[in-house]
């Protein structure tokens, strides 16, 4: 058999001329292709090492790019940006300026679709078969769905209108028993008895969908039979397939879980390569390690997670308390919801989720939540600029679609300290509901046995007193402003504030900020319009004073993937660009 095909498959096209039998050896050119590449420490591995014969399979009997191909999640599809024209680009994955890892419309032709979060293939998908049918074109729509996405509710529900249609979707149920961490729920335990039994399912029928499988995933002969057949096929249905996540590295196989994004490893033995974190500790360990404390005092602590509790650092409260901590799956909307259903019953659920999984819920905060102003605590991760995850998953919108709900409490602790102490003090009283927002960061370990305190989170803290330009920064920003203050040519003449909570506002404080200083400078991780500093400026209305006001974040623009570094120098918000910010408005206000 030939060697190095993949150097001479650039392109779908390419892939065609290739017989059947070759088709094996290329798809082990490509894993190992992936695994070299992602060793350098960027990406999702398991995941996309899951769907390397599935990909050949697809692009060999489907007429790429006219027939449209979806991946759900994206970050399944690194072999299929490899066959299609990306290969020698794939080397910057994720990097700035380099390829996203996620399919992305600008980027390709044969990305029909930008699918950075789950459970949006199908409606996608059926959207454009109905286009196609009005347009009078002949195409296949193919979604493929896995890690754990058929079971979010956007999902079904387009499952549920895409059987009473007669568009021409083919959805290809990538099944791997795995999202980040293990699938939970109802229909993980349906499939996976349809893996051990011949019997016909009676589940999809229900929805009206032709069903075909389970087939296994890295059986080519086997795949290439299935597509063929379908590809003669119009109308809804669904292929089951079957398939192990991190398959052709055996500690991938083992590890799924470590090794969905590992870093960097040796491509060999699969050994991870972490890098130390040299006396500090991520901002997720802290909640996790808090709520497990508060817990063993308060037996009303229920702990919630849409299918993250690896990344939210929720593995030590599971183990410890598995019937006070939920994970309901890729369900967004349902966590919150659920949330609102246990405040009801007199007990104090904490929502732990990224801040962009919570935008998926937003009618759920508003109407069953806020409105009727149940104590739901809601841990805000990876809020501000993740790095190379991209726009999907930037917390950069949080605080400006927070602020404006009634009732609701927005928190921004500076520091690890701040941000237990919060969690300590809500847990003991909480009215209503509550959201706390902290950043995918590290900072300086806590020494060991650090009691709780209870704070006032509502009173602003003042951290450099003298100067007569107002700083004030919000959550953990406070650091870098810090530091671009001793840099800037006057540092003596800002004061510097912490808000630390974003809603309600320290209107006390504020009052006497703007009596005394000569102008305002807010400067915060997330969208400029509506955020906090907008909240400051309609404050210093309110109160009827008029100071010369300046907004620092995140410019009207999407911020695309990159190192976290690398980003804020972009935007402005590294200690460098702050200085820059400030040195100027500094000389607008020096006489």
């Amino acid at each position: 058999m030939s060697k190095n095909l993949l150097q001479n498959v650039s392109t779908p096209t390419d892939l065609r001329k290739l017989a059947p039998e070759e088709l094996p050896h290329l798809a082990a050119e490509l894993r190992t292709y992936i695994i070299d590449t992602l060793a350098q420490g960027e990406g999702h591995l398991g995941a996309s090492l899951g769907t390397v014969e599935l990909t050949l399979a697809l692009h060999y009997v489907f007429d790429t790019p006219t027939d449209l191909l979806l991946w759900d999640v994206g970050h399944q599809a690194y072999a299929h940006k490899i066959l299609t024209n990306r290969r020698e680009a794939f080397q910057q994955l994720r990097q700035a300026e380099g390829l996203s890892g996620f399919p992305k419309r600008e980027e390709s032709p044969f990305d029909a679709f930008g699918t950075g979060h789950a459970g949006t293939s199908i409606s996608a998908a059926l959207g454009m078969a109905l286009a196609g049918s009005l347009q009078h074109q002949n195409r296949q729509h193919i979604a493929v769905i896995g890690d754990a996405s058929l079971a979010s509710g956007m999902a079904l529900e387009a499952l549920n209108h895409l059987a009473t249609t007669q568009a021409n979707v083919l959805v290809v149920l990538n099944d791997n028993s795995m999202g980040i961490d293990p699938s939970v729920g109802a229909l993980k335990d349906y499939l996976n008895q349809l893996k051990m039994t011949s019997d016909r399912p009676d589940y999809f029928p229900l929805f009206g969908l032709p069903y075909s499988g389970p087939i296994e995933g890295h059986d080519l002969e086997q795949l290439l039979a299935a597509f063929q057949q379908e590809k003669k096929k119009t109308g809804p249905r669904l292929m089951h397939v079957v398939t192990t996540k991190g398959k052709g590295l055996k500690a991938a196989e083992q590890n799924q879980i470590a090794f969905h994004a590992p870093g960097k490893f040796d491509p060999l033995t699969g050994k991870l390569q972490k890098q130390p974190l040299k006396g500090k500790v991520k901002f997720q360990t802290i909640v996790g390690e808090t709520l497990v404390a508060l817990a063993e005092k308060n037996d009303s602590i229920v702990v919630i997670t849409p299918a993250m509790p690896t990344g939210s650092g929720l593995i030590p409260f599971m183990k410890k308390y598995p019937e006070r901590c939920i994970d309901v799956g890729i369900a967004e909307q349902h966590a919150v919801t659920l949330a609102a259903g246990l405040a009801t019953q007199g007990l104090l659920p904490i929502c732990v989720l990224y801040s962009t999984f919570l935008q998926r819920a937003y009618d759920q905060v508003i109407h069953d939540v806020a409105l009727q102003k149940l104590p739901v605590l809601f841990c805000v991760d990876r809020a501000g600029l993740v790095g190379h995850d991209g726009a999907t998953h930037h917390g950069v919108f949080d605080i400006a679609f927070l602020r404006c709900i009634p009732h609701l409490t927005v928190l921004a602790p500076r520091n690890l300290e701040t941000l237990r102490n919060m969690l300590y003090t809500l847990s003991l009283a909480i009215k209503g509901p509550v959201a706390i927002r902290y950043p995918r960061d590290t900072a300086p370990t806590l020494a060991p046995a650090t009691p709780f305190q209870k704070i006032d989170f509502q009173k602003m803290e003042c951290l450099k007193q003298q100067g007569t330009i107002a700083l004030i920064s919000v959550g953990t920003l406070a650091n870098r402003v810090a530091q671009a203050l001793d840099q800037t040519e006057a540092p003596e003449a800002f004061a510097h504030y912490d808000l630390k909570c974003i809603k309600p506002l320290d209107t006390e404080t504020l009052t006497t900020i703007f009596e005394t200083h000569i102008a305002v400078v807010v400067i915060e991780e997330g969208v400029v319009q509506g955020g906090a500093g907008s909240a400051v400026l309609e404050s210093m209305h309110a109160l009827n004073f008029t100071k010369p006001f300046y907004q620092v974040g995140i410019p009207d623009a999407f911020i695309s993937h990159g190192s976290p570094a690398l980003l804020h120098q972009k935007v402005g918000l590294d200690p460098k660009g702050l200085t820059k910010r400030l040195n100027s408005i500094w000389q607008k206000h020096r006489n």
